[in-house]
């Protein structure tokens, strides 16, 4: 019975039915399946194919959006019962789009997918500038800051921010992706990891927090 509820989920998941995935979820709990099962094997597994996919370029972005608004429907049932049972998120994650940049899709799948990987995710949105990031890490402890950019002019507030960062004396790793930027880029501007795409980012972030 537990395999085949998990299954459904995995499945209404990857067809982005949020409803049903909230109420599976809910089902899964009140058959007493382990909620750390029902994250772990219905919800993460569900979007660790959908990531796969995204890289092979079988979905796309409007795919992956439908598919992450699905998996949130089933964190909101799991998320307070995976508090009281004590599951502690795999990291935590500071994220946001460097100063003078607007852009948001691309940093709101990187942190949906790092979600749906069981990451805690700390948004600090768009327009973030070196000293935003600096009082989060200082407030929150993350164990990563991810940094977005799409525009070639706000790559520069990157590496602003972790000369700021580093001069802070804070000890977090930096992760650094958007359109314009190389990896070769990431590694002058001395980013600890770069990743050219949502998915690669969850690989990315566990390298770092392994």
């Amino acid at each position: 019975m537990s395999a085949e509820l998990l299954g459904e989920i995995r499945e209404n998941l990857s067809k982005g039915k949020a409803n049903e995935v909230q109420a599976l979820c809910q089902k899964a709990v009140d058959t007493g399946i382990p909620v750390e099962k029902i994250l772990s094997d219905g919800l993460i597994a569900a979007m660790a194919v959908i990531g796969e996919k995204f890289k092979k370029n079988e979905v796309y972005v409007p795919e992956v959006l439908i598919a992450a608004r699905a998996m949130n429907s089933g964190m909101g049932v799991l998320k307070p019962l995976l508090k009281q049972a004590g599951v502690e998120a795999k990291g935590v994650v500071c994220i946001g789009t460097v100063k003078g940049d607007l852009h948001d899709i691309g940093k709101n799948l990187v942190g949906m997918m790092l979600e749906g990987a069981g990451y805690e995710i700390i948004d600090l949105g768009v327009n973030v500038d070196a000293a935003k990031f600096v009082e989060a890490v200082k407030e929150k402890s993350p164990d990563i800051v991810a940094m977005s950019a799409l525009l070639t002019t706000t790559m520069g507030a990157m590496k602003a921010t972790i000369e700021a960062i580093k001069e802070s004396g804070l000890n977090v790793k930096t992760m650094v992706g958007g359109a314009p930027l190389t990896e070769s880029f990431a590694n002058d501007i001395g980013a600890d990891g770069y990743a050219p795409d949502a998915a690669s980012a969850v690989e990315v972030a566990d390298g770092m927090v392994a």
